[in-house]
Formats: structure tokens, sequence, C-alpha cells
């Protein structure tokens, strides 16, 4: 990963993370990139070395020498001078590639983050640089996307790749934002109790927005309460300006609006009047798009058909919405923009149509039980008359409600309609065995590898096939093997044995 960042000297940079520089006089050529990738480090570049579970960025450091990189961000200062020296770039006029040298390298990342973000807001003056945010157990990286397509028609917008919402991919997203940019979007994920508050530590928002609170990363909070506790942090996270958006649909959301610092605006899907921005009269059309009654204070009431499917995103649309309005978009521009706006991030609902009339629904990024059902409920009207195929591989970080879940799936599966279900890792047995007692063909594989092997024999030309699975568990592996056309939907009309290709 990496982004380019305005010119910034070394020491400056040294003076955030709170570093020790060496040496004490930089070279004068400025960091204008910031990557955490050795492979991506060149001249004028910071690289960052993350000691990670399966790599040392330490272990890097004479390549990103020898690539000509400005200086380093380092925990470990004798592999980094033992690596400068393999480079020969230790000293000399000119030669040296400056290092410093913390604690923490991902800390430090995000003190940078934050002193960067601070200097911009102090130069943009009355001008305005807006910081919103969103986050939530389903939804963030749609709701992100659909934010920042509102907003960029507004100004200079910067928001992340992907699902950069931790404490690497976070930084990062904020170091790309220059003088120009007048609106910066965030993701902000949470596998632990802390990790918002450390978001928001770095970068403190203008606007935030809380879509619901579910079960994603059970294994890692405890309980539903711990979830919500965690997500909140958020809201507290705001400045004394700042708006939450919440959503009243979901009651720990909603309770989120005692610790808002100033305003709050609420959204409903349901279209519960209390609602600041809400959806009524919500139908799906032939291509299982939302088309809803749109209510924005401020504006006249709309008929809006939005950019993507499922009636689910009906609520991340009024989320992006709200943080729009709070960063200061109007309303009416707003409505037009939405109509507009669609999917941006691969493997999140998206519908291909595949070899023989088959029709593939992508949405394999990650998966908890919430967006287990959501994605679910959206296959009758995505399928058609098609027969209906799911494939799921194991949702991960569930703790011990996960064999309950994964049967919940099993049975969500058969309402749905399903006439097949792959399973994939032993975790997704419970969702097999549910699904089977339900009358469904099931099939097991142990992980993505077995299910792309099996593929050809499954799938009959005409098919609808809706894969979703945690990422680490692989589902996604198997949505590319079918986008990239081997013998897949069509498998049993394959006669030539070649085969597809192959972030969190």
């Amino acid at each position: 990963m990496g982004c380019r960042v305005i010119a910034r000297a070394i020491d400056e940079l040294s003076s955030w993370a709170q570093g020790r520089l060496i040496p004490p006089a930089p070279p004068a050529a400025p960091v204008t990139r910031v990557v955490t990738d050795s492979r991506r480090a060149g001249p004028g570049s910071l690289f960052v070395a993350i000691k990670g579970e399966r790599a040392d960025g330490h272990d890097y450091l004479a390549a990103v020498a020898r690539a000509g990189a400005a200086a380093a961000l380092v925990s470990d200062e004798t592999a980094a001078r033992a690596a400068l020296a393999e480079a020969g770039r230790a000293d000399g006029p000119g030669a040296a590639m400056a290092l410093i040298v913390v604690e923490d390298t991902v800390a430090a990342l995000g003190r940078i983050a934050r002193g960067h973000l601070a200097d911009l807001r102090q130069r943009a003056g009355d001008r305005g640089l807006a910081v919103v945010a969103m986050t939530g157990s389903v939804g963030k990286t749609t709701t992100k996307d659909l934010t920042r397509q509102l907003l960029a028609a507004q100004g200079p917008t910067i928001a992340p790749v992907a699902s950069f919402n931790n404490e690497i991919g976070l930084p990062l997203t904020v170091l790309e934002a220059d003088e120009s940019t007048r609106y910066l979007v965030l993701e902000m994920g949470a596998s632990g109790p802390d990790d918002i508050a450390d978001l928001v530590g770095i970068a403190p928002l203008d606007a935030a927005a809380v879509l619901m609170i579910g079960h994603a990363h059970m294994g890692g909070f405890g309980s539903i309460e711990g979830v919500a506790t965690a997500k909140s942090h958020i809201v507290r996270g705001l400045l004394p300006h700042g708006t939450a958006i919440l959503n009243l649909d979901d009651e720990r959301a909603a309770a989120m609006g005692a610790l808002a610092p100033a305003g709050v605006l609420t959204f409903s899907a349901s279209g519960d009047e209390r609602a600041d921005l809400r959806a009524t009269a919500v139908e799906l059309d032939e291509a299982a798009h939302a088309v809803a009654e749109i209510h924005l204070p401020g504006a006249a009431p709309r008929r809006v058909r939005l950019g993507l499917p499922g009636a689910h995103n009906v609520a991340n649309a009024l989320a992006a919405l709200g943080l729009a309005l709070a960063a200061g978009a109007g309303a009416d521009d707003l409505l037009d923009a939405i109509a507009c706006a669609g999917l941006e991030s691969p493997h999140r609902m998206a519908v291909s149509d595949l070899p023989g009339g088959g029709r593939l629904i992508d949405d394999s990024y990650n998966a908890n039980i919430d967006s287990m059902t959501a994605s679910l409920a959206s296959l009758p009207a995505l399928a058609g008359d098609r027969r209906r195929v799911v494939v799921i591989s194991e949702m991960l970080e569930l703790g011990e409600s996960s064999a309950a879940d994964h049967a919940t799936v099993g049975a969500l599966a058969a309402d749905a309609g399903a006439s097949l279900l792959v399973a994939i890792g032993a975790g997704a047995a419970p969702a097999a065995e549910a699904a089977r007692q339900r009358g469904v063909e099931v099939v097991e594989t142990p992980d993505a590898d077995g299910a792309i092997a099996r593929i050809p024999s499954l799938l009959a030309p005409g098919d609808a096939v809706l894969v979703k699975g945690s990422h680490g568990s692989g589902a996604w592996r198997v949505a590319d093997h079918l986008a990239a056309g081997g013998p897949t939907a069509v498998g049993h009309e394959a006669t030539d044995g070649r085969d597809g290709k192959d972030a969190r």
C-alpha cells in the first residue's frame, strides 16, 4: 500500500511521528510518497517498516534503500543501520537514507497523519476541510463509496480505495489529502474495543454516521453491547461542532444521539416519520434496484431509483445523504446525485452476466450474519426465474454464535429458494446441515480451491449464483473465477479444460 502526499520535510515528519531522526540533519529532498510495500519504494518515498504476522518490513530495508527511498520509519534501529550499510547508503553527502526511529511504526504513522491533517485544516481556513466518516457492522464501504460520489460533485474529495479502514489504511488515506481537498471521506472499522477510538484520534470528525450494530467480529467484542460501545467512539470523537448521523431503525445506533456534542441527524429506511431523512414506498424494480420516495430536510420528497441493487442499500444511501448534508451540500443537489451514484468497490453486490444467460451476484468481500441476511434477501429478485445457487464460505470471528449463525444462513438460503448450496470451510458445516434438512442440495468443500475445482460439474447454463463469505475464507476467489469466465457458469458445456484466474 502507499499514497502520494504533498511535499513534506523529513524533519517535519519526524517531529509529528515523535521519533528520533538519523542523521540529525536529514537530506534536503522532501518526502512526496508514503509506502508500506517495499516494492513501491523509490525516490521521494518514506517507507514504513511494519512488523506483521507474516512479514517484517525491516527485512526489506536494504531493497528500499537501493530503490532510492528518501527515508524509512523504523522500530528496529540495529536492523535498519545494517540494511543501510548493506545498500551503501549509511553515510556520505546526499547518499544517506534518513531513518526515523520510533517504538511502534504503525502508531507513528497515525501520528504523522494526524499532524498532516491538522496542518491542512489550518491552511484551509474559511474555505474549510470537512472530514466525515462512517462505521457499522455492515454497509461501511458501500456508504463510503456513495458519500464520495455525492461530495465529489461538490468539490475535490479524497476517499479510500476498497476498505482501507484500519490503523494502516486510514492514515494512508488521510495523507492523500492536500491543500485543494475540500472533503475527506473515511471508513472506520473495528476488530477490537479501542480501534475506532484510535482512528478518531488520528482524524477528528466533522460528521460521523453509525449504520447499524450487528454481529461483525463478535469474537473481538464478546457481546453485541461490546460492539455498540466500540462503534460509539466515532460519535464521541466528533469535533465540538460535529454532527452525528444515526440509524433510527437500530436502537443501539439511535441511542448514541446522547453522546453527540452538537447536532444529530437521524435516518430511517423503514419510513419512520420521526427521522430527519427517510425513505417511503420502497420497491424493487426488475433489476432489483430499490426505488423509493426520499425525504430530506430542505427539499421536497422525490421518487428516486438507486444505482445499486438490494433493498438493504436504501439505508446506506440515506446515511451517505446525511453525511453529505452535514458537510454542507444542498438537499436538491444531493437528490440529483444519489440517483447517479453506484457501486465502486469490488465484491459488493456486483451483478454481472454469465455465459448461457446466467447471472453472478458477487457479494464476497466479507460476511457476518447481518450482511448474509441482506444478501440472501436480495437473491429472489436478482435471480428471477433462474435456478438459484448459493456459494458461501465460513464467516470468521463470530465467537460463540458461530454455529448458530451459520445454521441460520443455511435456513435463509433455503428460504431464498436455493436449489444448491456450496459450503466452503469446516465452520460452514452448520449452514450445510440446515440447508440439507430443508431439501436443498448441498456440496461441502474444505476450502476455496475445492469449490473452484467442483464448480464446472455443479453449475448449468442460466444459473444465478450468489457468492458470499468472509474475506479470509476465500469466497471472493470463487467469485473471481466465475467472473473470469473459466469453465464455470456453463460447466456442463465446457470442453477445453481451461481454468479461470484466481485485503481485507
